[in-house]
This record gives C-alpha cells, sequence and structure tokens, in this order.
C-alpha cells in the first residue's frame, strides 16, 4: 500500500514588513520555502514533485516546475549550484507545491503536479494541485467526451478538475474563487484538499466537506501556509497554537490585499481517513486536533490489552519499521517487555533500484534485514501497522526465522483487517489481492478461528488484529466521524458505494489492473 499525494502553499502579502519565519529569504521570495515543506511530507509520495509560483515582477506571472522524483531529486538539493539556480528561476511572492504517488494515471512527468493552465487573461491563467481522488472520475470524465469538440490527453482525476475550474471562467464570467469551489463541488464525490493560485496573484486553499484527507494551515503576520500536515508548518517556525486544520467544506482564499475565510459546502458528516494517522501521516503531525504518535501508541496500548501469549524473559516486542514503532513501543511499555529493532530498514535504497521487474517479495526482502543477535532464540511479538495483501509479512516471517533464528513469531496488526478498497486517494488493491477477504467470506468481523488460518497461512505462530472499535479510541473521534470503508464496506460517500457494489457484482472479474479504481473507472 502506497501513500497518496500532499499539497503545500505559501504566500506573503504584499506592503507588509518582512516576517522573521522567512529568515533571510527575501518577501519577494517566499517560494524558497516550499521544498522545505514538500520534504516535510515527502512521506505522502515519492513518485514526482513540483511548485508553481507567482511573482509580478517578472513576464512569466506564472512559473511551474515539476519532475519524476523525491524532492530532492526534483530540486536538485544536492547540487548548490543547481538548487540555487531553480529556486531563482522559480522566485515568487507565492507558490503551491505538490509531491505525488499515482492513485490513478501513468508515471510519467505529464501527471506530475501542479498543472497550469495558461491564458491570456490573467483570472483565467492558474496552476492547482490536490491531494485526494474523485470517486465519480468515470463519470465525470464520460460527460465530458460526451461532448465531442472535448479531448483529455490523461487518464486521470487532476484533469478533470483542471476542466471543471477552467469551465467556471468560461466567457465573460469572472467569479470569485470561493464561489468557483461551490459550484464544483457540487459535482465532486470523493477527497479533495485543493490549492490554487493564478496569474492575478489570488490564492485558494481548499478542503472538501467530508474533510477525507487533512490539510492545516497558519498566519503570522504577513506570511500565511498550508499544508497537508502540520509537520510542514512546524518546521517553518509557527508554533504548535498557530497551526489549525482547515475545516471541512471551507476555504481561505488569499491576495496581496486579503486574507479571507469562508465555507463554500455545507458539512453534514464527517469521514476523516483513519489511516492518515495509523500509518500515512508523519508521526510529528497533529491531524484534526489528533497527535498521530499519540494515537499510535494508543494502539499499541490496545493490543497489549488483548495479548495472551505467555511472556518471559525471552519474550521481545519488534517492529515492522518505521511506522510500527509507536504501537510497538506502547506495546512492550503495558507488558514490560523489551521493544527490540529486530528488523533494520535499507533507508538509502533508491526507489529506482527496487521497481522494474522485481516482485514484491524480491521487494520486501531487499528492504528489511533480520538481525540474529536480537532475535535468536526468541519468542517475538512481531508489530504491524496493516496487512494489505501479505506477501511483505509472509518474507519477513520466513526471514526472521530462517536469518534471525526467533524461536516462535506472533504477528500484532495495529489495524483491523482490510477487506475493501479504496477509492478516495489510497493506492490499494483489488478485493481479489487483498489478502483478508478470503477468509472472512463476506463479513467483517474475526473470529478466533479465523485468525488461526490466517497465521497458518502466513507461517506465523498466531496472529491477533485489533478490534474496528479500537480504531475511533485511539485516535479520539467518534466513529461516525471516520472513514473506515476499508475495514467495514461502509462508504461515505454516493459513488464510493456504487463502486463498492460494482467489485462485489458476481459478474465482475478481477482486471488487469492492480488499483480497484481503476478497474471500474477506466
Amino acid at each position: 500500500m502506497h501513500h497518496h499525494c500532499g499539497v503545500a502553499a505559501v504566500y506573503h502579502q504584499a506592503g507588509h514588513e518582512v516576517s522573521p519565519l522567512l529568515g533571510k529569504v527575501p518577501a519577494a521570495e517566499a517560494s524558497r520555502l516550499l521544498p522545505r515543506m514538500l520534504l516535510d511530507i515527502q512521506n505522502r509520495g515519492q513518485l514526482s514533485a513540483g511548485i508553481t509560483s507567482y511573482s509580478p515582477l517578472r513576464p512569466q506571472l506564472l512559473v511551474t516546475y515539476k519532475d519524476l522524483g523525491t524532492v530532492q531529486e526534483v530540486f536538485r538539493m544536492g547540487h548548490q549550484g543547481k538548487y540555487r539556480s531553480l529556486m531563482e528561476q522559480t522566485a515568487g511572492m507565492a507558490a503551491i507545491g505538490h509531491v505525488r504517488y499515482a492513485t490513478c494515471g501513468r508515471e510519467d512527468r505529464s501527471y506530475a503536479q501542479p498543472f497550469e493552465r495558461q491564458h491570456l487573461q490573467k483570472h483565467k491563467w492558474f496552476a492547482f494541485a490536490f491531494n485526494g481522488q474523485l470517486a465519480n472520475y468515470s463519470q465525470l470524465r464520460q460527460e465530458l467526451l460526451d461532448d465531442e469538440d472535448n479531448y483529455l490527453a490523461r487518464e486521470t482525476d487532476t484533469e478533470i478538475i483542471l476542466h471543471a475550474i477552467s469551465h467556471q471562467f468560461s466567457g465573460d464570467r469572472r467569479p470569485d474563487l470561493v464561489d468557483v469551489m461551490r459550484s464544483i463541488s457540487r459535482k465532486f464525490d470523493g477527497a479533495y484538499c485543493l490549492v490554487l493560485l493564478n496569474a492575478l496573484g489570488h490564492m485558494l486553499v481548499a478542503r472538501d466537506p467530508l474533510g477525507i484527507r487533512p490539510l492545516c494551515w497558519a498566519r503570522r503576520g504577513p506570511l500565511f501556509a498550508a499544508a497537508s500536515e502540520s509537520v510542514a508548518l512546524l518546521n517553518l517556525g509557527f508554533a504548535p497554537e498557530e497551526i489549525r486544520s482547515l475545516e471541512p467544506g471551507w476555504a481561505i482564499v488569499v491576495t496581496p490585499e486579503q486574507f479571507r475565510l469562508e465555507q463554500f459546502a455545507e458539512s453534514k458528516q464527517r469521514a476523516h481517513c483513519f489511516f492518515e494517522w495509523i500509518y500515512f501521516a508523519n508521526v510529528a503531525s497533529t491531524l484534526d486536533g489528533r497527535s498521530v504518535y499519540l494515537s499510535r501508541t494508543r494502539l499499541g496500548e490496545e493490543l497489549a490489552r488483548l495479548e495472551d501469549v505467555p511472556i518471559d524473559e525471552d519474550t521481545i516486542v519488534v517492529p515492522v519499521p518505521d511506522t510500527s514503532k509507536a504501537a510497538a513501543d506502547a506495546m512492550a511499555y503495558h507488558l514490560k517487555v523489551p521493544s527490540r529493532e529486530g528488523l533494520i530498514r535499507n533507508r538509502y535504497l533508491g526507489r529506482t533500484f527496487i521497481e522494474g521487474s522485481v516482485t514484491r517479495a524480491e521487494k520486501a526482502a531487499l528492504k528489511y534485514t533480520p538481525l540474529p543477535e536480537v532475535l535468536e532464540n526468541k519468542r517475538v511479538l512481531l508489530v504491524e501497522d496493516s496487512i494489505v495483501r501479505s506477501t511483505t509479512m509472509r518474507v519477513l516471517l520466513d526471514r526472521i526465522r530462517t536469518q534471525g533464528k526467533a524461536r516462535e513469531v506472533h504477528v500484532r496488526v495495529a489495524c483491523p483487517p482490510i477487506v475493501a478498497p479504496c477509492f478516495y486517494g489510497i493506492d490499494m488493491a483489488d478485493i481479489e489481492q487483498l489478502f483478508a477477504p478470503k477468509f472472512l467470506h463476506g463479513r467483517v468481523r474475526l473470529t478466533e478461528e479465523d485468525q488461526r488460518r490466517m497465521a497458518q497461512a502466513l507461517g506465523a505462530d498466531s496472529l491477533r488484529y485489533l478490534p474496528v472499535e479500537a480504531v475511533a479510541r485511539a485516535i479520539g473521534f467518534p466513529e461516525d466521524q471516520l472513514c473506515q470503508a476499508c475495514l467495514t464496506g461502509e462508504y461515505p460517500t454516493a459513488w464510493g458505494r456504487r463502486l463498492y457494489q460494482m467489485l462485489r457484482s458476481p459478474g465482475q472479474q478481477p482486471g488487469s489492473s492492480p488499483r480497484a479504481y481503476e478497474q471500474v473507472s477506466n
């Protein structure tokens, strides 16, 4: 399972004194903060990165720079001269940025964001980036293509949003940016946190009415910044109390003279993606008032309360690096046993090296090294944040036994079983490839017998998942304010429910695409 995307934005309002948060960066070049912010949300996407900046001091009012690769690779941060040159080329008082993992569309440069639409009229010349996924992508795409004069160059919902925004500026219309969001949101079903910048120097930051994906913002004096996660704002120098989550269905408009916070859509319910706290978000982030780190520690406490394996001096807890560490440490603390790094992740193994023709099992073997000096003759409680296909877990269990020489390995999952795909921005396997549904046969609730058979299939001495209700307790939200569709099959939007029923229909055969979203949409 891969991360989805992340967005960031920064704006220094003209006519104001320089913000101390800029440090040595001139106000007219506030865009230089963007690569730093994107690095802090690199966990959300490592396929491509890009920025668009605005400056009234150059003929090219909007400049977009993007490419395939990590933030460091795209902005040539390892080469001081080339990095400085790129920062000079893209210097501006305002900028938006994006990091991407492909939830839909191909993995080439044309899919990298931001997307820019040039136009003679300044208010129609804009660039935007978004985090999320439109569940009704196939419907919106077909509506566009029903007009033979229309053409779509890519298979991505980003292009759909581009045309939806452009349509709002057709003719002589010059609508307010919040009105643009008000109009297009009526057509969209799914998750969308959006940042937009036009050639007038007007910025829009918006979050969908369900708040599925996170979006945080902060403002001090003339400097405004927003990002998918709070850690990017914290590391700019904003105080924790200055950082807020944008409310679902609300938008922020920033211009050289104005700052405005306004609601564009009624938020009748909340559906925050629980996986943000369990797996995706940076452990240093706080989203919608809930700490990622503390949520993961409470998941570990939940695991500890359920533990029934005999505890002796040879029992250790081992996290699967890296997102399981907080849960594993908390579990070990409550069980009064050591938490040990028995698996070491190779953090310097480049993406290019592990892609290509290698299998998932080979990738897992390349990523993790078991330590026999930690594992030998131990009863290991192996803590993982989730099991999707089970390929990685099978490889790890085999290597922990054969190379690590562990005596017993008991798998503990700080999450309930994943039984359904995601249509809101997570690249997840189709139902046929998921591990748990093969054992549950349409049920959501696990039995001890289910977990015994799962453990046997994985090659573990035992297996335990957390119950669904433990997730809401750990995060601190009521269950009805979380999207837990991949755990329950209960989707918060009409198109999510429709796509799921299509996938479960008797005549639906698994497609060649690994993504359930593409299988039913394209």
